[in-house]
C-alpha cells in the first residue's frame, strides 16, 4: 500500500487540526503530513486550557489558542515552527511507539549534522535542549502521531505566552512540563530558511517510503475538513468547554482593600463563586448571582461587568483591574 504523503502550506491551525482528524478517520493508507501554522498555541485533549497560556499576552498578541485530539502538553506555534504528522496502521498496541515515528526525523537532522535525541518524556532534544514535542491519538486500528520543530520561532513569545501562575488552578488536568528549547536554525552549520528546511525535511522523508503518493486536498477534502474546523476546532466548546472542572481563586487589591474570591468552573462554565472582603454583602450577592453560569472568559466576563461599574467604582474597585485577576 502506498504512503499518503502532503506538504499542506496554509497557516489556520484550526483547519490543519481538523485535518488531521479528517485523514484519521476517512483515510486506510498510511500518512505522513507537514505543516506549519500562524502564531498559536495548541493545548492537549485532557488539559485545561485556561490554566496553560498566559490569557493578557495571547489576547494583546492576537495569539490563537486551539485544542488538538491527541493527550500531552501544550505546544506554541509560529511561522518559524513546522509540525509533522504521521498516520499507520497498527495490529497491536505495542506498535504505538513514540520512536517509531521520530526515527524518520531524527534520521533527516543526522543529514544536516544535527545531533538529534530523544527524552524520556518523548521530546526531541539538541545539546539537551528541547526542539520538539510529540503527542499520540489512536482511533480503532489507526495511529495518529504528531509533533512540533522549533526552526526559527520567536521563543520569547513561547516563553511569554505559557508563562501561567498555577498555583490559582486546582484541577485534575493534565499539566505541561515546561523545558529548556532551542532553535534548529542555532545548530545548522549551513544558513537555511525555514521554507528551505520544510522542502528537505518533505522530501527526504516522502523519499524513504518505498511507494510514496505525494497528495493535495481536493475539493471534497477541503470542505469535509472546513465544517470540522467550523463545526468543532474553532469553537469556544472544544476549545475551553472540553477542559476539565477546576477551581480557580485569586485576590483583587484595591485602594479600599482586598477582595479574595474563588470560580466553581465545569465545562468552561462557573458554576459558583464565592467572595469575601472590603466590599459590601450586596455587592458580594450581586457578583455571585452575575457569575452564576457564565463562561470563564474574559470577553463574556467583560461585558457582564459593565452593569457593575458604578457599584464597584463605589468602593474604588475598577473593573479592568477586577478583569486583569478574574481570567
Amino acid at each position: 500500500m502506498s504512503v499518503i504523503c502532503i506538504y499542506h502550506q496554509g497557516t489556520d491551525p484550526y483547519f490543519s487540526l481538523a485535518a488531521e482528524e479528517y485523514l484519521l478517520k476517512n483515510f486506510k493508507e498510511d500518512i505522513f503530513m507537514l505543516w506549519g501554522s500562524e502564531p498559536s498555541i495548541v493545548v492537549g485533549k485532557h488539559q485545561n486550557a485556561l490554566a496553560e497560556i498566559n490569557h493578557h499576552f495571547v489576547r494583546e498578541n492576537k495569539v490563537k489558542v486551539a485544542r488538538r485530539l491527541s493527550g500531552g502538553g501544550t505546544v506554541f506555534h509560529d511561522p518559524g515552527n513546522l509540525n509533522f504528522t504521521f498516520i499507520q496502521h497498527v495490529e497491536r498496541i505495542d506498535q504505538v511507539n513514540f520512536k517509531t515515528f521520530t526515527k524518520p526525523i531524527v534520521t533527516a537532522l543526522k543529514k544536516l549534522d544535527l545531533d538529534a535525541t530523544t527524552s524520556g518524556r518523548n521530546d526531541l532534544l539538541i545539546n539537551g535542549k528541547k526542539i520538539s514535542g510529540n503527542a499520540e491519538h489512536v482511533f480503532k486500528k489507526r495511529v495518529l502521531h504528531h509533533g512540533t520543530l522549533l526552526f526559527n520561532s520567536k521563543l520569547d513569545h513561547l516563553k511569554q505566552a505559557l508563562k501561567v501562575d498555577l498555583s490559582r488552578f486546582q484541577d485534575k488536568a493534565v499539566q505541561s512540563n515546561r523545558s529548556k528549547v532551542t532553535n534548529i536554525s542555532e545548530h545548522l552549520l549551513k544558513e537555511m530558511s525555514v521554507k528551505q528546511f520544510a522542502k528537505f525535511l518533505f522530501q527526504d522523508i516522502t523519499n524513504s517510503y518505498d511507494n510514496p503518493k505525494v497528495y493535495e486536498f481536493n475539493k471534497k477534502d477541503i470542505e469535509a475538513i472546513q465544517k470540522l474546523r467550523d463545526e468543532k476546532y474553532c469553537q469556544w466548546d472544544w476549545i475551553y468547554g472540553y477542559s476539565p472542572k477546576y477551581t480557580y481563586t485569586n485576590s483583587i487589591h484595591f485602594p479600599e482593600g482586598t477582595v479574595d474570591f474563588s470560580l466553581q468552573v465545569e465545562k468552561g462554565k462557573i458554576q459558583h463563586s464565592q467572595w469575601n472582603g472590603d466590599i459590601s454583602k450586596d455587592l458580594i450577592k450581586e457578583l455571585e448571582e452575575l457569575f452564576q453560569n457564565t463562561r470563564h472568559d474574559y470577553e463574556e466576563l467583560a461585558a457582564r461587568l459593565q452593569a457593575l461599574r458604578p457599584r464597584l467604582s463605589a468602593f474604588k474597585l475598577e473593573v479592568g483591574d477586577l478583569l486583569a485577576q478574574l481570567v
